[in-house]
């Protein structure tokens, strides 16, 4: 009778371990930076940045803007063109050797400027999904209601210069486990959201709320309930400069008892999913 409740204990104990470890391994994390920038680490250990502005970001904690302690980056994903999205894409990429994934147009701004060689680049469009990782990730770039341009200063005379920065864009990032995250990039609210909601059907939802250039929260709020629908939802793009006023308690108000999540991340903030 004890050698079988032993048996019994045992196989207890080896299934529990054995689910904690199926759940560790499936998990990913998630790390904001502030405003759009965010770093993903997926279950099988590959590193995705979004838009990594970092070391000038007013909101990235001083211990996070030293580059170097970044570690290894496999991929970077770059929305549009304006500086606080762009970032440090140039100076990460050249240090870890990643490749950055943009519209093409943008592409071939980058390395026009120098900035990377077209080898580092992955130029593509909306809704032609690109395995950029291998086969279990799968990236699809999707419509943003916005601008881009590439703003370029001449490091020798110092004068500025626009050039293209095609259009701009968001991204479908489905991961290993079969995760999907909805990064909006910066957007104003479009009825093609629901199109988003409703045919890739995103677990979570990265949304600016800071209003002025983006949605603000109540936009923001409607896009959840009527439009994504999804789950979760983290805001972002918020008072990292004056006119960014929209705030997480403004979204939520707008968002009111509607079922999602919304899950308000510090910036340098890991959370895991």
């Amino acid at each position: 009778m004890q050698s079988k409740v032993i048996r019994i204990l045992t196989g207890v104990c080896l299934a529990v371990a054995m689910t904690s470890a199926f759940t560790t391994a499936e998990a990913f994390q998630l790390q904001w930076y502030g405003q759009a920038a965010f770093k993903i680490t997926t279950p099988g250990g590959k590193v995705v940045l979004v838009d990594p502005f970092i070391s000038k970001n007013p909101k990235t904690p001083e211990p996070l803007k030293d580059l170097s302690k970044l570690g290894k980056v496999d991929l970077i994903l770059l929305t549009h063109g304006h500086g606080d999205h762009i970032g440090d894409t140039v100076a990460i990429a050249k240090a870890t050797g990643a490749k950055v994934a943009l519209n093409a147009d943008m592409g071939h701004t980058f390395a026009t400027l120098d900035w990377l060689p077209y080898e580092q680049l992955i130029r593509f469009n909306k809704s032609g999904p690109i395995n950029p990782l291998g086969p279990e990730i799968t990236v699809t770039m999707v419509h943003a209601e916005h601008s881009s341009e590439v703003l370029y200063t001449d490091p020798q005379t110092k004068k500025k210069s626009v050039h293209p920065g095609g259009e701009p864009c968001g991204y479908i990032i489905e991961l290993e486990n079969g995760f999907k995250i909805y990064h909006a990039g910066d957007t104003g609210l479009f009825g093609d959201m629901k199109f988003i909601g409703t045919y890739y059907r995103p677990d979570l939802a990265l949304l600016p709320i800071g209003g002025h250039f983006t949605m603000d929260p109540t936009h923001a709020a409607h896009a959840v309930r009527h439009l994504l629908k999804t789950k979760k939802v983290i805001p972002i793009h918020y008072g990292t400069f004056p006119p960014l006023k929209g705030t997480p308690e403004q979204f939520k108000k707008a968002l009111g008892n509607f079922r999602t999540e919304v899950i308000v991340m510090q910036p340098g903030e890991t959370k895991e999913f």
